[in-house]
């Protein structure tokens, strides 16, 4: 009788103790941007949410386009994204719920240091857009329906310039890697500031257009709706939602300065 009583009370405190936090049960699984990845901020972030969760974040950072399809296809549970419109657009269809803004920063763009386009000092994007074409110089485009690129493509279609040609190259890959490409072939690119602090000293490029407002960049993060797919963790991508949203994680997003510089800015307003 001793032993079933000893049973019981494990099994009541093991339940007790789960109770505090649905989430710790499950890992989670979070579909973001590369930027949020490659900058740091993950690596930074993750392991302070991981020890009061108890619980593991798997990510997969891919291009914005891509974190929504796997989101579209209920293969996450939650998305850190930053392209508005697509979001938008995702919670309309469905496919996710209870988008809550997160932080921002802002892209640049970047060249080679002898400018060949002459563009260093413009705060006009567009018409930087424009100069890039007319000069002929390379501009090495991510090509992978990520927030950078639909941006990316948005300058270029508001220039009224189609950017196909000999000197454009869409590559495809991750913001990493487009910068990585742009310095070897001294070229220009659009990136997101985080992402060009953290390459700036391998690829040699510096930032010749900053400063419009075109270039503000919002991140927002979205739960996969359950109704939708009745498998994805709803309670864990919920709690992480609160958690990043709160007010010590905002401090912990505005204190990340890697290179000395604040590299993302919090704005959650709950």
């Amino acid at each position: 009788m001793r032993a079933k009583s000893f049973v019981l009370l494990i099994a009541l405190t093991a339940f007790t103790l789960g109770a505090v936090n649905p989430a710790a049960a499950r890992d989670l699984k979070m579909a973001t941007t590369t930027s949020t990845d490659n900058s740091g901020l993950l690596k930074a972030l993750l392991p302070k949410y991981e020890a009061k969760c108890g619980c593991k974040v798997h990510v997969v950072a891919v291009g914005t386009g891509a974190a929504l399809k796997l989101g579209e296809n209920g293969d996450a549970d939650v998305v850190l994204v930053h392209a508005r419109k697509a979001e938008d657009a995702f919670v309309a269809k469905g496919f996710g719920v209870n988008r809550r803004d997160v932080m921002y920063n802002d892209f640049v763009l970047v060249g080679p240091k002898n400018d060949p386009a002459q563009l260093r000092g413009m705060k006009d994007v567009i018409a930087a857009m424009k100069k890039i074409k007319v000069s002929g110089a390379g501009f090495v485009s991510r090509g992978d329906d990520s927030g950078t690129n639909k941006t990316e493509l948005g300058y270029w279609k508001t220039a009224g310039i189609d950017p196909k040609g000999a000197s454009y190259f869409a590559i495809g890959q991750g913001m990493g890697q487009t910068l990585t490409v742009a310095g070897e072939k001294a070229a220009y690119t659009l990136t997101d500031r985080a992402t060009y602090a953290t390459y700036k000293d391998r690829t040699g490029l510096e930032i010749v257009v900053e400063g419009d407002a075109k270039m503000y960049n919002p991140y927002g993060v979205i739960a996969v709706n359950p109704k939708r797919f009745s498998g994805v963790n709803y309670a864990g991508a919920m709690d992480f939602i609160e958690w990043i949203t709160s007010p010590a994680a905002q401090q912990e997003i505005a204190a990340f300065k890697p290179t000395g510089a604040q590299l993302f800015f919090p704005n959650a307003r709950k």
